[in-house]
């Protein structure tokens, strides 16, 4: 792991050593997280959704899972 050194707003520090207390953590542990976070939410929808087609079409031929889809949808718009 490598250290960095970052410069921080005297309040932004206040709250990030009271959140870290809070949680039980330390800052850096807050600041590893936070970063973890946010790339996780920076992911493009091609990465996102990369790999659903084996969790919702597993062994199942993909112009039938398709027709399916439709058909749900449709009554899903006829839907009250």
């Amino acid at each position: 792991m490598t250290r960095i050194l970052a410069d921080l707003p005297d309040d932004d520090i206040a709250w990030l050593d009271a959140r870290a207390a809070e949680l039980g953590k330390s800052r850096a542990a807050l600041m590893r997280e936070a970063i973890t976070a946010f790339r996780a939410k920076d992911r493009d929808w091609l990465e996102q959704g990369f790999g659903l087609w084996t969790s919702y079409g597993r062994g199942v031929d993909g112009g039938q899972f398709e027709a399916r889809a439709r058909r749900q949808w449709s009554r899903e718009g006829d839907a009250p």
